[in-house]
């Protein structure tokens, strides 16, 4: 049997109850929500181990989880300066993605003439596979990093807009026609209505372009093939298969796997402090 307890309101002057077992709970799952998943990923990762001991796999075929962390350990310098290159094409990427996807899909939302002249363009763009304009790309624009941004972005920006567009025409028509009673300007109608009313589409989005921007960015420098030191951990991985360096390009491997999670953690966090106070895909209810 739940047992209750109750807190002073200090407003109403009146005891509000509080579901002790509800709440504990909900801290039991949140416990659980980061408990369960560490542990599955170690039992991974131990098994892993023991089954390259059990079965002495060289290791230049698997190596193991130890002979990985030992790599990061010794490679550490130079994968983390090609780290950071990819953390720049990636954020690079996704900021222009953000920033072209919601102009371009403000104005079509608010100009449908507009979105009919362009759309298809951008559905080219989306369905044509990166890696066969990624030459041209690389031909047209000589300077390498700036080509592998327009790379990286492509993929990324689709998202971006097709959910920018549903979201602002997502809006109740109700609140539409209240808004054209009380005469409200463009601007108000925009900032007030239209943006809250997209703001979870667009969330939704920033999670899928994300990781996007950073698929995009790898696609793009195994095209390019750039090696050399300013190069990304794509480059690192096509050096180490070129060498027969299978320990290291597992550890580059890692490092991209490592930066996917962070952009996904970062997105996932972002829309909790957007929209974890007033929409119902981040409140949390006790049951």
């Amino acid at each position: 049997m739940a047992t209750t307890s109750t807190i002073d309101d200090g407003d109403s002057g009146a005891a509000a109850p509080v579901n002790t077992a509800a709440l504990a709970r909900a801290r039991r799952q949140r416990i659980l929500a980061w408990v369960l998943p560490i542990t599955t990923l170690a039992a991974a990762i131990a098994f892993w181990e023991f089954w390259v001991w059990y079965k002495q796999v060289p290791h230049f075929l698997v190596p193991a989880p130890s002979r990985i962390w030992a790599t990061l350990m010794v490679d550490g310098p130079s994968l983390m300066r090609s780290a950071w290159f990819t953390v720049r094409l990636t954020f690079w990427s996704l900021f222009l993605a953000i920033v072209g996807g919601v102009l371009l899909g403000a104005l079509f939302a608010l100009s449908r003439p507009l979105e009919m002249r362009l759309f298809p363009f951008a559905v080219i763009l989306q369905v044509t596979p990166i890696v066969a304009i990624a030459p041209l790309i690389l031909i047209y624009v000589h300077n390498t990093f700036a080509a592998l941004l327009v790379c990286a972005w492509l993929v990324a920006f689709f998202p971006i807009l097709s959910n920018t567009v549903v979201g602002l025409r997502s809006t109740d028509h109700n609140l539409r026609d209240l808004f054209t009673l009380y005469r409200a300007t463009p601007l108000q109608r925009l900032r007030l209505l239209l943006a809250p009313s997209a703001l979870p589409y667009f969330m939704a989005a920033l999670k899928i372009a994300g990781g996007l921007a950073l698929i995009g960015a790898v696609v793009a420098e195994f095209v390019a093939g750039a090696t050399g030191a300013n190069t990304g951990l794509a480059s690192r991985i096509i050096e180490s298969s070129f060498r027969n360096e299978i320990p290291r390009m597992f550890a580059a491997l890692v490092l991209v796997s490592l930066l996917g999670v962070a952009i996904f953690l970062m997105t996932s966090l972002a829309s909790k402090l957007v929209l974890g106070k007033w929409h119902e895909s981040e409140i949390k209810r006790e049951s």
